[in-house]
Formats: structure tokens, C-alpha cells, sequence
């Protein structure tokens, strides 16, 4: 239980040290990758279902070379694809905004410098060492949180397109 304790406490001393924007930083990473593990829930879980589904009715039809056929298999293929895609905008927009949140960090650390700076009349490297340090840590923090976007945003990319043009093979035009 102490434990826990400690951890809440280290929390806690860095986003005071970070300053109010962290915590927006660290909210808008929680929703980043609370959608990504839900897009990777989905292919682990939901995707099997539908592209069965979508195989099956496919294998259903009697005929599979006309032109409304193909019409018919490109709209099997887009309703997949569309599902499978359906987080990724967000979750892209989610990777780019979390080093402008960091940036905006940086810009109200420098300003509590410059307060700093003003009240004082002088250089006094102790009374700005807190605005610095507000200055710094949400840059770094909305970086790796845009890190961390990247990586799992790449992943999912990837697999979505890989998962896209296994199912334009497999919906075949043989009969």
C-alpha cells in the first residue's frame, strides 16, 4: 500500500513540476491510446467475425463475374475497410496534437520565467528554475506521448493493409 503511496506522490510532484498543460497532455494520451487498444481489440476480436461473414456471403453468390458482381465485392471490400480505419483519423490527429500541447507547455513555462524575471529585476537562476522546468518537461512529455501515437498508429496502419488485401484475395472471381 505504500507503495502505491510513493507512485501517487511521484505522480503528483511531476505534474506540479510540468504545470496544468501536462495534465491536458496526459489526458490526451489516456484517449490516444485508449483508441488505439480499441482498434486492437477489434482486429484481435470483432475483424474474424466480419471478414467470416463477409466470406461467406461472397461464397454465397452464384455468379462472380459480371459487372454488378464486382460492384458488389467492392462494396464488400470498402464496408470492411471502413470499419477496420475507423479510429485512425482520430487517432492520428490525437499523434499530432500532443507536441503542440507540448509546445504550448513550453510557451507558459517561459512566460512564469519572464514573471519571474519581471518581479525580481534580475537573473536569479533559483526563482526561474521552476518556470524552466515548466518550460521543458511538457515538451518532452507531449514528444513521447506523439512517440508512443506514432508506433501504435504505424501498427495499425499496417495492419489494416495487410488485412485489406488479404480479403481482395480471398474474395475471388472464379464462378
Amino acid at each position: 500500500m505504500y507503495a502505491l503511496f510513493e507512485i501517487w506522490e511521484r505522480i503528483t510532484n511531476f505534474l506540479e513540476m510540468g504545470g496544468d498543460v501536462l495534465f491536458w497532455i496526459g489526458v490526451l494520451t489516456f484517449v490516444m491510446w485508449t483508441l488505439i487498444l480499441e482498434r486492437v481489440w477489434y482486429f484481435r476480436t470483432e475483424h474474424k467475425a466480419q471478414i467470416s461473414q463477409v466470406l461467406n456471403a461472397w461464397e454465397a453468390r452464384a455468379e462472380r463475374k459480371s459487372w454488378n458482381a464486382e460492384k458488389i465485392r467492392q462494396a464488400m471490400i470498402s464496408q470492411v475497410s471502413e470499419r477496420m480505419n475507423a479510429s485512425l483519423p482520430a487517432i492520428k490527429t490525437c499523434v499530432a496534437i500532443c507536441p503542440l500541447m507540448g509546445l504550448l507547455g513550453t510557451v507558459t513555462g517561459m512566460i512564469e520565467v519572464f514573471d519571474v524575471m519581471a518581479l525580481t529585476g534580475s537573473g536569479n537562476v533559483r526563482s526561474m528554475a521552476s518556470g524552466v522546468s515548466k518550460a521543458t518537461i511538457p515538451t518532452m512529455a507531449g514528444m513521447v506521448a506523439a512517440l508512443s501515437g506514432i508506433i501504435g498508429d504505424t501498427y495499425l496502419s499496417r495492419v489494416s493493409e495487410s488485412e485489406q488485401e488479404l480479403l481482395e484475395d480471398h474474395l475471388t472471381r472464379d464462378h
